[in-house]
């Protein structure tokens, strides 16, 4: 996702948190960018190459989201033996879903790392449901007010990715 790393760099910059980028394979998510930024603590869960089942973390929930309900209740489904390590349930995962329709973005409360927040929105590409991004900070600075800058963030910078996507750039597809 070439088309993505402007819009991830300016994101990275602009909240000074640690920026991810994954993508779906299957009924995986796979981190294929990490973006630190400038805050002194960063919080760096998640390495590139990392895959997780969808569903177990922000950016699982979040492309799933972008999904047709029947296509993420499948996955989920599917993925349920896989949640146990992740101390996640099928049920967990479907109120996360719901709650991030309602809200255009995902925010995981406690993320990955104990002490953190993470904030994620979807990226449909000309294949549907793609991608996600993801910021992950400490808790203290993803309070009420600044998760909602956060978020407007993070949704206009997918938002610009997926219409990177679908613009053709010298006439091909990144």
């Amino acid at each position: 996702m070439v088309a993505a790393e402007p819009y991830l760099e300016a994101l990275s910059n602009d909240i000074g948190d640690t920026i991810f980028l994954t993508v779906r394979t299957g009924n995986d998510a796979l981190c294929v960018a990490r973006k630190i930024g400038t805050y002194p603590i960063q919080v760096l869960s998640i390495n590139i190459g990392a895959r997780r089942p969808l569903g177990v973390s922000s950016a699982g929930i979040a492309i799933l989201t972008a999904m047709s309900p029947a296509d993420a209740r499948r996955i989920a489904r599917e993925n349920e033996l896989r949640f146990g390590p992740y101390k996640v349930t099928l049920k967990d995962v479907e109120v996360q879903i719901s709650a991030a329709r309602r809200s255009g973005y995902f925010v995981r409360d406690v993320g990955l790392v104990r002490g953190t927040r993470s904030i994620s929105a979807w990226i449909k590409g000309p294949a549907g449901a793609e991608a996600a991004i993801t910021v992950s900070a400490i808790r203290a600075r993803l309070g009420p007010r600044r998760e909602i800058e956060v978020a407007e963030s993070v949704v206009n910078s997918a938002a610009s990715i997926q219409r990177a996507l679908v613009r053709p750039s010298n006439g091909h597809r990144s």
